[in-house]
């Protein structure tokens, strides 16, 4: 081909070689703005070297690698003795290596130690969001192993290490560890309570025999798993080890790895128990109490998560129009489109805000934030998650053609996007946990109420809303079937008045005016036009050196 028919104008640079935590301004501020002076300089120092590091070319070919050569399992070796191994591509050792080097399952005992894991998280999950499963699992396992100060004492150093160790071996020879877990069962899903693993006491102390099923296993190749299973005493959780202080394999059967529609990178699996070998965590029959800890923090993962992929699919909407000629002129320049940057970058800019001061109240750990968290946890997870594919493919779009393409990147986004939403409890179950922390908790709606209060007076519409949850909550005939209204009213006023109070006055104004007030259409870039557009699409552009 004649080299005048195919000269290459008009196309857009990668997004490659930046520094995805300093770049954005609504993440950085919100870590300025929950870490103490004190630590401030450190967390800011980690945090750019780890944003440095997801915006190069080689984690986002690590990214690319990971999900192009998906998980293979391994039941046999080739003498046909059972191994039950899930092989990765190195990709993906690399990618998870880097986040546990970083301290992403380093929270529970350092100073601000949420914050800067969940800012961490948010930032190293936007060059490949599978490996931020087993992070996930194993960040969370430790509140539920505290239960247990005795397991606590050996396991959680190994949880919270800095060090990878690829492989499965004797726990105890390993500098760190992963953890994974197993609640959903076939006939029960969501319904843990129906679950039918069996649980049989041994004469050892705390020690069972497992036998039974977990349709849904995350990090299959993990170090151990917390489990639930019937015994005698009722549903309890239990610790499942891969491999036994004797150094032999636990008996722990992969029957399958699911064929999911993103997070290809990520093995989750169907497991079989036979006879396997678990510990005791907590008390006999308190298995969803002892278990349920560990599922707050990784709903919490959820909402960063979501976040992350929000802010890269932006980031690239964003970028892409800053170079972009249509029309005479720059892509971002053209009203239209400004109202559809502008309105992504106030989806994601909520986001990040309410999942920034959910972390928090993680690290303040008072009785108050605690209640708080009760309720604002699962209306967040709600929300969030189910913004984050609205957001996802819309961002997509601002790239035309382009962005159906797979070389952009924008469809693993898309494909990842709904995976939060269901994870840790689908919609219904996070509207019907903000429901059971009404009833059970009312400590938890006096907390809400005094966080969105620290915003009243500051504008009308947002002091609208909290009168109209008020009103809202003052019914509850019927409460079950307007539960998802409620969450999504709890999850959108709260975010209101943290935008109230932190950001730019043109952010607030008009999340206050389309996400509160009404003024807005039922699509992306419909925001009122009167409104200051200009400065938040320049806000959510990544400054590329």
């Amino acid at each position: 081909m004649a080299a005048t028919t195919h000269t290459v104008t008009n196309q857009v640079p990668p997004l490659v070689g930046h520094d995805l935590f300093a770049t954005d301004r609504v993440l950085s501020e919100a870590v300025e703005r929950h870490v103490e002076p004190g630590v401030l300089p450190v967390v800011l120092e980690e945090l750019g070297e780890l944003g440095r590091a997801a915006g190069s070319a080689q984690a986002q070919e690590w990214g690319a690698q990971a999900n192009a050569h998906p998980p293979v399992l391994r039941t046999h070796d080739r003498y046909g003795h059972r191994v039950d191994e899930v092989e990765f591509h190195p990709a993906w050792h690399r990618l998870l290596g880097h986040a546990v080097s970083a301290g992403l399952t380093d929270a529970w005992g350092r100073p601000a130690g949420h914050v800067r894991r969940a800012a961490g998280f948010l930032v190293w999950t936007q060059a490949e969001a599978g490996h931020g499963c087993p992070l996930s699992m194993t960040h969370a396992a430790v509140p539920a192993l505290r239960t247990d100060p005795e397991l606590a004492a050996v396991w959680e150093p190994m949880l919270t290490s800095h060090t990878y160790v690829e492989g499965l071996r004797n726990p105890r020879e390993k500098a760190g560890v992963l953890f994974g877990m197993g609640m959903t069962e076939k006939q029960g899903g969501s319904d843990v309570r129906s679950n039918t693993t069996r649980a049989e006491p041994l004469s050892g102390e705390g020690a069972y025999l497992l036998t039974g099923h977990k349709w849904f296993c995350s990090a299959p190749m993990s170090d151990g798993f917390l489990v639930l299973a019937r015994a005698p005493g009722g549903l309890s959780c239990f610790l499942v080890p891969r491999v036994l202080p004797d150094g032999t394999r636990n008996v722990f059967l992969i029957q399958r790895l699911k064929d999911k529609l993103g997070n290809r990178s990520n093995a989750s699996a169907e497991v079989e128990f036979d006879g396997t070998w678990a510990r005791l965590v907590g008390e006999e029959g308190r298995g969803v109490r002892t278990i349920i800890e560990m599922v707050a923090a990784t709903r919490l993962d959820c909402v960063v998560g979501s976040a992350g992929l929000m802010r890269q699919a932006v980031a690239q909407a964003v970028h892409h129009s800053a170079y972009r000629d249509v029309f005479g002129g720059p892509l971002i320049d053209k009203p239209l489109m400004r109202n559809v940057l502008a309105d992504l970058a106030l989806e994601s800019e909520a986001a990040t805000v309410l999942a920034m001061r959910l972390a928090a109240a993680y690290d303040a750990d008072t009785e108050a934030e605690r209640a708080f968290l009760r309720l604002a946890l699962p209306a967040a997870k709600y929300w969030v998650t189910k913004r984050c594919t609205a957001v996802v493919g819309e961002a997509l779009e601002c790239l035309g053609g382009n962005g159906y393409v797979e070389e952009s990147g924008l469809p693993r986004l898309l494909r990842e996007a709904p995976l939060n939403s269901i994870w840790e409890g689908s919609g219904n179950v996070q509207a019907l946990d903000v429901l059971r922390a009404l009833r059970r908790e009312p400590q938890a709606l006096d907390a809400f109420l005094r966080e969105v209060g620290k915003a009243r007076g500051a504008d009308h519409r947002l002091d609208a809303a909290i009168k109209g949850l008020l009103t809202e909550l003052a019914d509850l005939d019927g409460v079950e079937g307007r539960a998802r209204r409620l969450a999504e009213r709890f999850a959108l006023v709260l975010q209101g008045s943290l935008l109230v109070r932190w950001a730019p006055p043109e952010v607030a104004d008009t999340f206050c005016a389309s996400r509160l007030g009404g003024d807005w259409g039922a699509a992306f870039g419909t925001l009122p036009h009167s409104l200051d557009l200009a400065s938040m699409v320049a806000r959510a552009r990544p400054a590329v050196a």
